[in-house]
C-alpha cells in the first residue's frame, strides 16, 4: 500500500533511516565510531547521540512531561546500545504522536523560558532535524571509506517500503 500522508511519511522515514544509520555503524571499530570530523557534532557517536537526545527531548515536550537529562551527558555508548536506546525512544515518540492531535499546542520550559509550538511543527522539526544530522553522518561514513552507505532518503523509503514508485 502506498503511503500518501506527509506526516506518516516523515515519521516512518525518520525511524527507518535512523535505524539504517545506526545499523551501518555497528561494524565500525571504536576508533572509527569516535573519529573526529569537522562536521556535525564531531563524530558518528556524538552526532547519533545528539539525534536521539533531541528526539527524546521533543517527545518529552509533546508528552507534557519534565525534560529528562540530555543523552550527551551519559558518556560513551556502543552502536548496539544506541540502537537499543533508539528503539525505546522511537516507540515512545510514536505512542506520544498517536495520543494527541497534531493541531494542538505543546508547551515546555527550558533554561527558565517557556516555549509553545504546534504539535505538527514539533513533529516536522524532529524529523527534519534527524535528516539534517543523518546527512552529516553519511558524509562521515563516506570519509571512513564505507562503500555501502545506509539508505535514508524519502524516495528510498518509498521504494523499499511501498514499492510504490511509478514511472513518470
Amino acid at each position: 500500500m502506498a503511503h500518501s500522508d506527509p506526516l506518516t511519511i516523515l515519521i516512518e522515514t525518520n525511524s527507518w533511516a535512523t535505524r539504517n544509520l545506526i545499523e551501518a555503524c555497528r561494524p565500525l571499530s571504536h576508533e572509527q565510531f569516535h573519529q573526529k570530523f569537522e562536521m556535525g557534532l564531531g563524530s558518528l557517536h556524538a552526532t547519533i547521540t545528539h539525534i536521539l537526545s533531541a528526539m527524546r527531548g521533543w517527545t518529552d515536550m509533546l508528552a507534557g512531561r519534565d525534560q529528562r537529562e540530555r543523552l550527551e551527558s551519559g558518556g560513551e555508548r556502543s552502536a548496539d546500545e544506541l540502537l537499543d536506546l533508539f528503539e525505546e525512544i522511537d516507540q515512545d515518540f510514536r505512542e506520544v504522536v498517536k495520543a494527541h492531535p497534531v493541531d494542538g499546542i505543546a508547551t515546555s520550559e527550558r533554561g527558565g523560558k517557556s516555549y509553545s509550538f504546534t504539535r505538527g511543527g514539533v513533529l516536522t522539526h524532529v524529523t527534519t532535524h534527524g535528516m539534517h544530522h543523518r546527512a552529516q553522518c553519511l558524509n562521515m561514513l563516506r570519509h571512513l571509506g564505507v562503500e555501502q552507505l545506509p539508505q535514508s532518503a524519502v524516495v528510498e523509503w518509498m521504494l523499499f517500503v511501498d514499492g510504490a514508485a511509478q514511472p513518470v
